[in-house]
């Protein structure tokens, strides 16, 4: 047992045992402390300086950096400290747009919550940052540099939890800002969508895209007939933004809630998880006994196969090509309800309540839409639901709880636990023991795969089988496991990977979450709902079967695997224009040969930058500079071929110095002939 040591804190004695700084153990005392770039998530960075306290001796220290130590006498709320606070506030609001009362944050947005809390009722500074426009070019978030108070909660929260770095730091002094890459809208930078950023901002500087009032347009034609699917996750969250306890489930209140507002038919996204634990638990034991594209990662988390596509596109043959449960669900949605519910495929409307925001993007995905129809229509995040819940005026915790539609509407257990990091895994793990051993499997939890560590191993035993499963939350956990996999020395038959902390519960679309505390509970209620069903396995979902009997056919079979496979693609990281290296020399010079050497990831690491060196010197030594336009490009989605190099129309795949300067000449002899 760690030994208790104490301190003097505004004159009482507080213990403290293994907490990491001083912020945490005068939070322990019920003192809350304020803070803009605190998270407990997160590493420490001490910008803010809202967190100063004074300490005997060492005069005043942000708590969040200092570590407590016996003996140590504290004060919290000295006079300095709380003019020092108000200070810090006043600065940070003479360059914040103050139009809160159209902030998507409004009511949620920790600098409005200090200002009050602090008394800050005048701001005595004048405004002197310029106004930058609003990036709106992502299907998922909002980017309104206008209102950043520069705490890097969203730069860290990018680098630390998903090791990408779309955005960071620019310039310097007053005019330091957080920009995306080559200061690019998201859509045009590697953002994966995951909305973590949003999650941790502390005002309304990163924000979900609403969908809300496109929503309220298709619910308000009477032409239309929407129906909603609710995502496991959800349930256990959306009370939180009514007054209940996080986990608290609220199925049946989500429902009344749903068809108050003037959905249709509300069905569950459970369902589609239980079709896809049959689909990927095939393909999986398939995959197994043949040995081939191994190990298998999950591909629900829409963030993590952009990821995937973006970084490690050599490992898409290792994907499932299942569609995630949202896609799986508007593809039988489509192909069931017109007939059931006697309207056209134009006139049905598909709407997902969802945790994440990634979602957002995943149900424009090119591969979704058919006969320019989309599987899925529109995705609202639990804060939107909730938005739309008060602006109706409902008592959400006095409605009486309504009944989901059938049959998309029935589920099992296996298919709720997918809102959890870890219940993909033990989902298909529940299948593949009876499809393994051919025995009926009792015990249906597996508590290895469960838990909160970043990543997760278990080796699960069937009979005579052995499966070795990696469960990962944060996609910088995801690249150690890819890399392995890279390098044919991944000691895993199944990998899933869910890019937000806690899984789906901790998706950015959830109410905000302080703390892991929070989710920890929403997990606890994920569990303790499938334990509540009378089926605990997908294959026990009679619907479901009668869905394979009557629609689908065999599992696997032609018609399930046009519905609900799909496939994946290369992307570009980033969408950048050339960057020319060489200007021209003469002063009237034509069109230039454009030679474009790619510099991205794979082509980088096999030499395209000692390539772009000697072919820039070739061309400058030459005295071509007046004919030949060196550049540099970041992907022609050709990473096998690697480094590739455009000459003109023609690209050179696993290009030399020897086969770009041939083909040069070749093409200059043409131009000059």
């Amino acid at each position: 047992m760690t030994a208790k040591n104490t301190l003097t804190l505004n004159g009482r004695q507080v213990a403290f045992t293994d907490e990491p700084n001083l912020l945490e153990v005068i939070r322990s005392a019920n003192i809350d402390i304020p803070t803009f770039c605190y998270h407990s998530e997160l590493s420490v960075y001490g910008a803010c300086r809202l967190c100063l306290v004074e300490v005997e001796g060492q005069g005043l220290v942000a708590s969040c950096s200092v570590k407590p130590r016996d003996g140590m006498v504290v004060l919290t709320h000295t006079e300095e400290i709380r003019e020092i606070r108000r200070i810090n506030l006043e600065l940070l609001l003479a360059n914040h747009d103050k139009d809160c009362t159209t902030c998507p944050k409004n009511g949620s947005c920790q600098l409005q919550d200090l200002s009050y809390r602090l008394g800050v009722d005048q701001v005595r500074f004048k405004c002197t940052d310029k106004v930058y426009d609003l990036d709106t070019s992502s299907p998922s978030l909002v980017r309104n540099p206008n209102k950043c108070v520069l705490c890097g909660d969203c730069v860290r929260a990018c680098d630390e939890i998903q090791g990408i770095g779309v955005i960071d730091f620019a310039h310097r002094g007053a005019g330091v800002s957080v920009q995306a890459a080559f200061d690019k809208n998201l859509d045009g930078v590697e953002c994966i969508y995951c909305g973590q950023c949003a999650a941790v901002c502390p005002t309304g500087a990163i924000t979900p895209k609403s969908e809300v009032e496109d929503v309220w347009v298709e619910i308000n034609n009477p032409d239309k007939t929407v129906v909603a699917q609710i995502a496991p996750a959800v349930r256990v969250a959306l009370g939180e933004r009514f007054g209940l306890p996080p986990g608290q489930a609220t199925t049946g209140q989500m429902v009344a809630a749903l068809k108050a507002l003037g959905f249709d038919k509300v069905f569950d996204t459970s369902f589609a998880a239980d079709l896809t634990v049959i689909e990927e638990a095939s393909e999986f034991i398939e995959r197994k006994k043949k040995g081939e594209n191994l190990p298998q990662f999950t591909s629900c988390c829409p963030a993590w196969v952009k990821y995937a596509e973006q970084y490690y596109p050599s490992l898409l043959s290792n994907l499932s090509s299942c569609k995630s449960p949202q896609q799986m669900f508007g593809a039988m949605a489509r192909d069931i309800l017109p007939e059931k519910l006697s309207v056209q495929n134009k006139d049905l409307v598909i709407v997902s309540i969802m945790p994440c925001t990634a979602k957002k993007f995943e149900a424009r995905r090119d591969e979704f839409t058919h006969d320019g129809i989309a599987d899925v229509d529109y995705v609202l995040t639990t804060q939107e639901l909730a938005r739309m819940i008060e602006e109706m005026g409902l008592q959400f915790d006095s409605l009486e709880p309504a009944s989901l539609d059938m049959p998309l509407g029935f589920k099992t257990g296996a298919g709720v636990i997918f809102g959890a990091s870890g219940g993909v895994t033990e989902a298909v793990l529940r299948y593949a023991a009876e499809k393994l051993t051919g025995a009926k499997l009792d015990n249906v939890e597996f508590p290895d795969v469960r838990g909160e560590d970043g990543l997760r191993e278990a080796t699960i035993k069937f009979g005579e089988a052995e499966l070795k499963v990696a469960i990962v939350q944060g996609l910088a956990n995801a690249a150690k496991v890819a890399d392995q996999a890279v390098a044919g020395e991944s000691p895993y038959d199944l990998v899933e990977v869910m890019a937000c902390p806690g899984g789906c519960i901790g998706g950015a679309g959830q109410p905000v979450a302080k703390n892991f505390a929070v989710k920890r509970k929403r997990m606890k209620g994920i569990y303790e709902i499938d334990r509540q069903l009378q089926l605990h396995k997908a294959q026990d979902n009679h619907l479901v079967a009668q869905c394979y009997e009557n629609n689908l056919g065999e599992v696997g079979g032609e018609k399930a695997h046009r519905l609900l496979h799909t496939h994946y693609q290369h992307r570009r990281r980033i969408d950048e224009k050339e960057i020319s290296l060489i200007e021209p020399v003469g002063t009237e010079t034509g069109p230039r040969l454009e030679v474009k050497v790619c510099v991205g990831t794979s082509c980088f690491v096999k030499g395209a930058q000692e390539l772009l060196n000697r072919l820039t010197t070739h061309v400058e030594t030459t005295g071509l500079s007046d004919r030949v336009d060196v550049q540099v490009t970041f992907c022609f989605e050709k990473c096998e071929g690697a480094p590739n190099v455009q000459i003109g129309d023609k690209i050179l795949g696993k290009c030399t110095f020897d086969m770009a300067v041939t083909e040069l000449d070749a093409q200059l002899a043409v131009c000059g002939s």
